[in-house]
């Protein structure tokens, strides 16, 4: 073997790997020229062959080749690795939409329900969930007898006010009416969105944890057409302007008369179902003018000063307007129901 040989050898071996263009010819050329049998090592097996006197130059060519290939062999290699990785992120795809959250549905009938009172001129007051007794009954005109103090009906606490007498979880908003009434002087007109809890049996129709928004509105010469001219008005922004309604007599301790607003159930479309127990209307309000001795309570001259109070059960009104006929499926968390508002 002559160094002419090598040389021409040496040529050819970089040619072939400098015309490689695919991972599957880099390979050949790997059978082919690289590994234990080939045709580099044959070449230096062959170096017994030269004479004594060109065996440095021929070593010397043959071990340049060897590094040269290696080194070239590698950056081929990590070149087309390169090429066929997959990258991490694709450019041409479209982009994946995030998931967008909403409010409750609940909380969106409440915020819908505030706004439609502030247009009409009411502001809105907050209180407190746990109340004492006398904010809550005794200035409310209830009775010390009355079946809403009973264990059965109010969470009490544990915790007593000043007087001894135990804290409770506040069954109504009314209570921030009392407060409203006590901090501020005539005209007043005010709603009071809030949560309240009562010690109810869980159903289809009823929680023990729920919402409500009442409103109140104080001045010299309010009557009951006022009440009803509110209550209409609101019916009629909240559930469209075709839809039927109907007042009833009532009763509650701290307004007198009182009446509770009945609308027909958009459920059923007034057939009868039994969210409103097969009479094909819902009651969606209960109102009334203020009592005398809850004006007096808050040291207002009744002959002097009239009002109209009423409240809303928020989570009934969400039935009404998203078609959901059990109570338990707000609260249930199931996110089948919740994004579908």
């Amino acid at each position: 073997m002559t160094v002419q040989e090598v040389e021409a050898f040496c040529q050819e071996t970089l040619a072939a790997l400098r015309a490689v263009s695919s991972r599957e010819q880099l390979e050949q050329f790997r059978l082919t020229y690289m590994v234990q049998k080939g045709r580099i090592r044959q070449m230096f097996d062959r170096l017994r062959q030269v004479p004594k006197e060109e065996k440095p130059l021929v070593g010397r060519l043959l071990n340049d080749l060897r590094r040269t290939v290696e080194e070239e062999f590698a950056a081929l290699q990590q070149r087309f690795e390169q090429r066929t990785e997959k990258p991490a992120i694709d450019p041409t795809l479209p982009g994946r939409p995030l998931p967008r959250g909403s409010l409750h549905p609940v909380l969106q009938t409440l915020d819908r329900m505030i706004d439609i009172f502030t247009r009409m001129g009411f502001t809105v007051a907050q209180g407190p969930e746990v109340e004492d007794d006398y904010h809550n009954f005794e200035a409310l005109n209830f009775p010390p007898d009355h079946p809403a103090r009973d264990m059965q009906d109010t969470f009490f606490l544990r915790l007593t006010d000043s007087s001894g007498k135990p804290l409770l979880l506040r069954t109504h908003t009314s209570p921030v009416q009392i407060r409203l009434m006590e901090a501020m002087s005539p005209p007043i007109r005010a709603i009071m969105p809030g949560r309240v809890y009562r010690n109810e049996a869980i159903s289809a129709r009823s929680l023990a944890e729920f919402h409500q928004l009442e409103g109140l509105c104080i001045d010299e010469h309010t009557s009951f057409a006022d009440l009803k001219a509110t209550m209409i008005t609101f019916a009629r922004q909240m559930y469209g302007s075709a839809i039927r309604y109907r007042f009833r007599p009532s009763y509650f301790p701290f307004t007198e008369p009182s009446a509770e607003m009945d609308i027909e159930c958009f459920l059923c479309g007034g057939k009868g179902c039994r969210v409103c127990k097969y009479s094909g209307w819902l009651e969606i309000v209960g109102c009334g003018m203020v009592h005398p001795n809850v004006l007096r309570a808050c040291n207002l001259d009744p002959e002097r000063w009239q009002g109209y109070a009423f409240g809303f059960g928020i989570e009934r009104v969400t039935m009404l307007l998203t078609g959901i006929d059990d109570i338990r499926l707000l609260y249930e968390n199931d996110i089948r129901v919740l994004s579908q508002f």
